[in-house]
């Protein structure tokens, strides 16, 4: 069996204990061995010497968009060929894992089956990515948000970025059509979005009776279902059916954020504030102006959004730091940005946002007894990072500062000869 040492470290284990010095060995896919202080036998392990370096888990993006291609607008999803569209993909996926991101849990797929085969092609060990759930088309309803393939783009037989499905008959059908095809979550458009003239975000644009229906194919495929829910009700909606990953969640009310606490051993939220925080700052070269951001909404929303997840996070409700990152102003590769924007904007401590990007990683992606800890029998999703994330949860931007990245027990970075 293959075995590596990693010695001479600074081991934050994901759980929110103080880091400690030690080594991890590490046989197969998983860890066989976390010694405090160090000491692990060497016998017959690849040695790994970590020089003072902190090991951490994996990282997990938790709505993640691998097939998004750093366009400018979801027509431009849409216009892309599929046979450059899967290329893009792959790409996306090994960029994913180059940025210490071990896992992702698709928040959507810019065409129906892009999520599912580059999974497969991952899992086979085809091609390089992380540990991946897969998703589909966002499915939407007339007037929500992924309408606008349909009222700028009519000529298209196949709708891509977002499927139009009205009433509970018309959602099943789109559900079946995804587990069908092996998708590993549904995605509905339950809130409408800040921005869009016919699409607001403080309305819900689905019924009960669809969300219902969207969760009694889930049930009997045995997949599970994310929203994005960015006002009070959608939000709501989403805990009366069940639908346990809730994006943005932005506009939640008292009533919303009790409902959110109540359930909150079952129910994650992703706020995917990197999108939102780029369209005000930094997104004027594609026409977004800080002025036209104000004027659209989207700064209030963002100055909401920051005392909304503070309240959460006074509440204990689980809010993971991630998603949105696949469009222009918010390229692949600059995910680790979230991370930063949880402790210098939403008030998280360092040590709070890595336990949430790690062990809640690991929950969300549904695996939490076996993914996002330090820890033995945990399988061997580690970084080693230069410096101290714990001090500068920025160095998790800086691609150098990753000195090995293992995803399974493998080594997709080896650390530099010395």
């Amino acid at each position: 069996m293959d075995r590596t040492l990693i010695t001479n470290t600074s081991i934050f284990d994901g759980s929110g204990a103080a880091p400690y010095p030690g080594d991890v060995m590490v046989e197969g896919p998983r860890i066989a061995a976390v010694q405090p202080g160090g000491g692990l036998p060497r016998d017959g392990a690849r040695i790994v010497d970590g020089a003072g370096a902190t090991l951490m888990p994996g990282l997990v993006e938790p709505h993640g968009h691998v097939s998004y291609p750093d366009a400018a607008s979801n027509a431009d999803f849409t216009r892309l060929p599929p046979e450059e569209h899967v290329l893009i993909t792959m790409r996306n996926a090994r960029t994913l894992l180059d940025c210490g991101y071990t896992s992702v849990l698709s928040g959507a797929s810019a065409k129906p089956r892009l999520d599912i085969v580059i999974r497969n092609e991952i899992n086979a060990g085809r091609i390089p990515g992380p540990r991946y759930l897969a998703n589909g088309p966002e499915i939407t309803v007339t007037g929500g948000l992924g309408d606008d393939n349909a009222l700028h783009l009519p000529h298209l037989e196949t709708p891509t970025f977002a499927w139009v499905a009205d009433g509970p008959d018309a959602i099943r059908r789109a559900c079946r059509l995804l587990v069908r095809e092996g998708t590993d979550l549904l995605k509905l458009n339950i809130s409408g979005d800040t921005g869009p003239r016919y699409s607001r975000s403080q309305r819900a644009v689905m019924t009960d009776a669809e969300v219902e229906a969207a969760m009694e194919i889930a049930r009997a495929g045995a997949v599970r279902v994310c929203a994005h829910a960015r006002s009070a009700e959608s939000v709501k909606m989403c805990l009366r059916h069940g639908v346990g990953i809730i994006y943005h969640a932005n506009f939640s009310d008292d009533e919303a954020l009790d409902l959110l606490e109540a359930n909150r051993d079952w129910c994650f939220v992703v706020p995917a504030l990197g999108l939102t925080y780029q369209a005000c700052y930094a997104a004027s070269a594609w026409g977004m102006t800080p002025e036209r951001a104000r004027a659209l909404g989207i700064r209030q929303e963002l100055e909401i959004s920051v005392d909304t997840m503070g309240q959460m996070r006074k509440r204990g409700i689980r809010v993971l730091p991630g998603g949105d990152y696949g469009f222009a102003w918010n390229p692949h590769g600059t995910y680790a940005r979230d991370l930063a924007l949880f402790v210098d904007l939403l008030g998280f401590s360092p040590t709070e946002t890595l336990v949430a990007a790690t062990r809640m990683g690991g929950e969300i992606m549904g695996r939490g007894d076996e993914l996002g800890l330090v820890k033995p029998g945990y399988l061997a999703d580690l970084l080693l990072v230069a410096g101290d994330p714990l001090g500068d949860i920025h160095c998790l931007q800086s691609r150098d500062a990753l000195r090995v990245i293992m995803k399974d027990g493998h080594l997709h970075k080896a650390p530099a000869e010395a």
